[in-house]
């Protein structure tokens, strides 16, 4: 028996290693970005909104990509994809620091874009055939840690970086990560089970899956921004086509590039719905309170950092222990009190005083951070594991899309509630939509408690 266990924790423990360092590349480089942007817009002369297209290009990317990728990953391997996927985010992270133009770097983000999603298309299946099922939610929990952790800490590391040099390194820091995840990855990553399953990748599902997302991307923030009626009415409609001709496609597919025939497991589905509806409320929350802490109690932008720090804190705190808990306690019990103390957070942040003092901010975003991550772990345990086996990259595909369908849906929310309410009431409005998709999240968690769980 010691022999097992001795022979089993190198790739149990060290292949997850390549895995989560590729996680941290990947969500740094999207964090870090967003603090480098004014610095961009003055070193390649360009107005913030043009510039902007540094971060739009590489998450539209993603989000477009995602699902064809995992699908990919179902039929070539999960390993072979994460780790072509490694190799296209460095050597365009060496085209980024070489950029000697602001367009040749908006090519250089999107290239990462395609190398992101290829890493975040099946990360979540490797982990699962990391780790063996009774102890799956610890590895998912200490992946929602250190993705976690790579958000709190983007924002200081460009700081520092900034502070100390040109925007040129920021794109540096992904080189000995990458490789380091490569090197790992080649050596100790597991292969794909043998399945007696075989399908041939969709091209024309791809490409109608691609345009039906980017169009609703492209037909969201036109409609937060006020853009153009009649272009918001075309995007609107080449959406409905485009949208309606693709569902139907993958309802006649047998492995489908969009997971439909995994969205008739039922605890699958709600589980893709509360992750939906929480990053929602996650992004309404943490995109408007920077704005309000700026502009109504005027805070400057070191202060702000510190005052949002303990959200992402008391995330990685109780994501791990809700990976264990999840090994006793039905997930849909875990995710309806994780968002029950998230909705609290969002509550009492809502009902912040006039001039609150800052442990008063403090406790509060901590409170919304356990929360989250006393829901994030097992709503994630739960989508990749109530799939079969040969479906993972299916399952992890959809887990991705979700999250950034969520955000991109907060994201536009706060938008469109800037543009309604007055300086003082947006970030008050915004909370309690937030609060809102909370409590939702936290009744359809609740509600999978009628399914038997698919961690046992």
């Amino acid at each position: 028996m010691k022999k097992e266990k001795i022979a089993f924790i190198p790739k149990q423990y060290f292949a997850a290693v390549a895995v989560l360092l590729a996680i941290m590349m990947s969500v740094l480089d999207g964090t870090i970005m967003n603090i480098a942007l004014p610095t961009l817009a003055h070193d390649f002369d360009v107005t913030p909104a043009t510039a902007i297209w540094i971060v739009n290009a590489y998450q539209i990317v993603i989000t477009m990509t995602l699902l064809s990728f995992a699908s990919l990953g179902d039929i070539y391997g999960y390993r072979r994809i994460f780790l072509i996927g490694i190799s296209v985010f460095v050597g365009a992270s060496v085209a980024c620091i070489l950029s000697n133009s602001f367009w040749t770097l908006t090519v250089s983000r999107i290239i990462q874009g395609f190398g992101a999603a290829c890493i975040m298309s099946v990360n979540t299946a490797l982990i699962r055939l990391i780790y063996p099922p009774q102890i799956l939610g610890r590895g998912m929990g200490v992946n929602a840690m250190v993705v976690a952790v790579s958000a709190a800490a983007g924002p200081s590391i460009a700081g520092s970086i900034l502070a100390l040099g040109s925007w040129h390194w920021l794109f540096a820091i992904n080189i000995p990560l990458g490789l380091a995840a490569l090197a790992i990855g080649h050596r100790l990553l597991p292969h794909n089970p043998v399945s007696a399953v075989r399908h041939k990748f969709d091209k024309i599902s791809a490409i109608a899956n691609a345009l039906t997302f980017g169009l609703l991307i492209y037909t969201l923030d036109g409609f937060a921004h006020a853009e153009s009626r009649k272009f918001i009415a075309v995007q609107a409609i080449l959406l409905v086509i485009i949208g309606t001709y693709f569902i139907r496609r993958q309802l006649k597919e047998t492995t489908p590039i969009l997971p439909v025939d995994l969205l008739k497991i039922p605890i699958f589905a709600l589980s893709i719905g509360t992750s939906i509806t929480s990053f929602t409320a996650q992004m309404l929350a943490m995109v408007s309170l920077p704005f309000f802490m700026q502009n109504v109690l005027e805070y400057n932008a070191v202060q702000i950092g510190l005052l949002l720090t303990p959200w992402p804190l008391a995330t990685i705190l109780t994501a791990p222990l809700a990976g264990r808990l999840v090994e006793k306690v039905h997930p849909g019990l875990l995710g309806g009190i994780g968002m029950a103390v998230f909705a609290t957070g969002l509550f009492t942040l809502y009902l912040l005083p006039a001039h609150p003092a800052e442990w008063n901010i403090i406790w509060r975003m901590a409170l919304c951070g356990m929360g989250f991550g006393l829901f994030q772990t097992p709503n994630n345990v739960t989508i990749v594991s109530s799939a079969p086996a040969h479906r993972s990259g299916g399952a992890s595909g959809m887990l991705g899309t979700a999250r950034l369908l969520g955000q991109t849906l907060g994201t536009t929310l706060v938008a469109l509630l800037f543009r309604l309410f007055a300086e003082g009431h947006r970030a008050q409005a915004c909370l309690l939509l937030a609060l809102f998709f909370a409590i939702a999240a936290g009744v359809v968690s609740s509600i999978r408690m009628a399914h038997a769980s698919p961690t046992k």
